[in-house]
């Protein structure tokens, strides 16, 4: 029975995780169903979207992944399942695959999609407000028990794409912004490993400015600078972060996602 990872907005005090729990088991009791995060911001579809890019690679194959971040429940959003490489997506089609759809089409992966719209494998009564519960987590439990994405609703091949920012390359080094600030106050930049390339031979060269604070060289681990000091090291998905050790850069620097984040080559 393949593994099913639920990601939503929902918090954990109404009950609202532990119900779409409850109908995947009422149709796959055997499935094993993963909490990949409930704290996403409320309606942040990008935060979902990374969430989901950076996580769905360290899942078994074949994996369904159940993301409800979905302010437009209700409207014409379509619902939608999909193959993505070796994993499955089922939600809102709003654009939270973007990340790992581009994974997946760089590296030639397989996809395909599915409009959800077969009522046989939804709940017999659809609230126009609680998509989770109704279809998203029937069709998953029916995806984990083997039916197919064909059989789930009609193909398409126009999914939902967010329109991401991307760092720029400057004469002195690369323009980025902070696109995430994770549970330890970590800032992290969509400026990446590959970005920096050969600069890395050099770390401490490197010069990141981020929130009116300059940090000059790059570290390895937090362990290699004093508490309370600020630094800058690739995070553990290859992102170019600010931290401070065994702190918060977020509360140091007043940090907010979008805010501006540059890296220069002395």
């Amino acid at each position: 029975m393949p593994v099913i990872s639920l990601m939503t907005d929902f918090g954990l005090k109404d009950g609202n995780v532990g119900v779409m729990k409850g109908v995947i088991w009422n149709i796959a009791p055997e499935a094993q169903i993963s909490d990949l995060s409930h704290l996403i911001a409320p309606q942040n579809i990008r935060e979902a979207a990374l969430i989901l890019a950076r996580s769905a690679p360290y899942f078994p194959d074949f994996s369904i992944h159940v993301v409800v971040v979905d302010p437009g429940v209700g409207t014409a959003r379509r619902p939608m399942a999909a193959q993505i490489g070796t994993q499955y997506y089922v939600g809102p089609d709003n654009g939270t695959i973007t990340l790992l759809l581009e994974q997946a089409e760089k590296t030639g992966q397989k996809t395909r999609f599915a409009h959800l719209d077969k009522p046989k494998y939804w709940l017999p009564n659809v609230s126009y407000v609680f998509h989770g519960r109704d279809i998203f987590a029937p069709v998953a439990g029916h995806l984990a028990r083997g039916a197919q994405l064909s059989e789930l609703g009609t193909a398409f091949d126009n999914p939902a794409r967010l329109s991401l920012p991307q760092p720029e390359k400057t004469s002195l080094g690369w323009r980025g912004e902070v696109i995430h600030i994770d549970h330890f106050g970590n800032v992290a930049s969509n400026i990446r490993v590959e970005n920096l390339a050969d600069a890395l031979k050099a770390p401490e060269k490197v010069i990141v400015r981020v929130g009116g604070a300059e940090i000059r060289g790059l570290v390895n681990t937090f362990g290699e600078r004093a508490p309370g000091e600020l630094v800058a090291l690739l995070g553990s998905t290859g992102n170019l972060i600010v931290s401070v050790v065994n702190g918060s850069a977020q509360a140091r620097l007043d940090a907010k996602v979008g805010d501006p984040f540059e890296v220069s080559f002395s």
